[in-house]
Order: C-alpha cells, then sequence, then structure tokens
C-alpha cells in the first residue's frame, strides 16, 4: 500500500514573545506541539511520514527542525527558513549544503507589508540561488498575492515551487472568483505544485463542512490535477477548526471521486517526489 505523507505540519516550543502571531483567540495553539505529539496524530489517522515545516523566521528554529528531523523517523523532511535576502545567502546555504534533511525554504510573504515583496531584486536573487541546490521554494501568500506570484514564479522557470494552502482563498465567505482565475493561471507554470492543506482555517472554525470546502478543493485539482497536488494538514494550525484525524477523513471522502492511483499520488506519492523523500 502507498504511504501517505503529510506534507505541511509545524512543531514548536511555545513562547509569546516568539509566536506573537498566535493571538488569544488561538488559545488551542499555546503550548508546546513537538514530534512525540504528532506521532501520535499521525498513528490514529494512519500517516506514516511528515514534512516539518518552518513557524518562525529564523535560522535558529531551522536548525532546530532538522535537528528533531534527524531523531524522529517520522519527519521525513525540513521545509525551513533561509534569510533570502542577505547578501552573505551564498555561505549560510553552504552550512545545509550536507544536511539530505532540508527539502526547502519558505518565507512568509503572507505577512509583509509590502504587496509587491516577492518582486524586490534581493528577494529574487536569493531564489534565483536556491536553483542551484535543489532546494523547493514554498510560496505562503494569501489570495490576493496570486497574480504577483504568476510573475514571480515565471522569473525562476528551473526553480521547484510548492504554494501552501492553495493560497488562502475566501473559504468563509464562499467566494471562489478572482481566486479561481489567478489559481488556474498560475497553475500553468509546471514547475509549481499545491498542497491541500489549510483549507479548515480559512473556513468557519465552527461551522464548516465538507461541502463547504469541496468548491476549492475541485478548483485545485482542476488547475493542478493529480500529478502535481499533495495533502497536507498544517497541524497544529488545523486544531483551531478541528482535528488531525477529521481532516485527513475529509480528504480521504473527498478521494473517493478520484482513481485509486490518483488517491496515491496526492496522498503521499507527489510529496516523495518533489521532496526527495
Amino acid at each position: 500500500m502507498a504511504e501517505v505523507i503529510d506534507a505541511h505540519h509545524h512543531l514548536w516550543r511555545y513562547s509569546p514573545e516568539e509566536y506573537g502571531w498566535i493571538t488569544e483567540e488561538m488559545g488551542v495553539l499555546r503550548r508546546d506541539f513537538l514530534a512525540a505529539d504528532l506521532e501520535k496524530e499521525m498513528c490514529a489517522a494512519r500517516v506514516n511520514g511528515a514534512i516539518a515545516v518552518q513557524a518562525r523566521q529564523s535560522l535558529e528554529e531551522t536548525r532546530w527542525l532538522l535537528e528533531v528531523a534527524a531523531q524522529h523517523e517520522s519527519i521525513r523532511g525540513v521545509v525551513g527558513w533561509l534569510p533570502l535576502r542577505s547578501a552573505g545567502l551564498a555561505s549560510i546555504v553552504r552550512e545545509f549544503r550536507d544536511c539530505s534533511l532540508l527539502k526547502g525554504v519558505r518565507h512568509v510573504i503572507q505577512d509583509e507589508p509590502d504587496d509587491d515583496f516577492m518582486l524586490r531584486e534581493d528577494f529574487n536573487a536569493g531564489v534565483a540561488l536556491l536553483e542551484e541546490t535543489g532546494l523547493v521554494y514554498e510560496l505562503l501568500i494569501h489570495e490576493r498575492h496570486l497574480s504577483r506570484a504568476i510573475e514571480f514564479v515565471r522569473r525562476h522557470p528551473k526553480q521547484v515551487f510548492v504554494l501552501d494552502h492553495i493560497a488562502k482563498p475566501r473559504i468563509r465567505e464562499g467566494i471562489v472568483q478572482p481566486w479561481r482565475e489567478h489559481l488556474l493561471r498560475l497553475a500553468e507554470c509546471g514547475n509549481v505544485s499545491c498542497k491541500l492543506s489549510g483549507l479548515v482555517t480559512e473556513a468557519d472554525w465552527g461551522a464548516w463542512t465538507p461541502d463547504s470546502l469541496r468548491p476549492y478543493m475541485d478548483t485545485a485539482l482542476e488547475a493542478f490535477g493529480a500529478e502535481r497536488l499533495m495533502a497536507g494538514s498544517d497541524w497544529p494550525v488545523c486544531l483551531l477548526a478541528g482535528g488531525y484525524e477529521r481532516w485527513w477523513r475529509t480528504l480521504r471522502e473527498w478521494l473517493r471521486g478520484v482513481s485509486a492511483d490518483d488517491s496515491a499520488r496526492i496522498l503521499g506519492e507527489n510529496a516523495k517526489r518533489v521532496y526527495r523523500l
């Protein structure tokens, strides 16, 4: 049986200073979430492996996630953070050159006050350097950034990109356009894959249903096909709107509409290929 890979989760030792984005209404997240906690969830949800993704923009966290991954076979790789705008990026990249567990890099573009951040020349110079490393670059953006993301991705035709959380459409309001149009255009770039993750926290936390998510999941499948979609939990953030097992159950129910081969691709095979697991 094909392995199931959770292509998107987080780990942290919580402190209010370092995780200021966790507001009072997110109280369930105000504690430590460590590998042993994740492994219990994975076992219950029949998930075989996972990719840990950065939650703080620091080299300290990147190094810590790599240490944790080295100690836990369930964590197959890490998407960390590197200072892509730094003039010293090349030397920092050399530090991680022999670290096989580092699979990708992410910057929290969604929180940048400048909506044109990803078009900055210094940022693009850093992304261009990644092309030589084989590291994936992950796009963490909101729907409003999609038109710029298309331009950004086209600047780097040889770089492998992964779009997180299907670009956070306005599921809570039930709004599909212009997100749908822009997502289809982004997917025309064959070097971009997409994660089915983070949907439940873009929906109404207490009232979402599988039917409320379906138009967005169907659009992502239409755009990227089963060959460039992968599944992620966004744990522990998903706890704001339900549990880990509930998300995987919802995803598997939706996948009944595709072939067994396509389901296997989305649930794990694509993640193994994209992240070289």
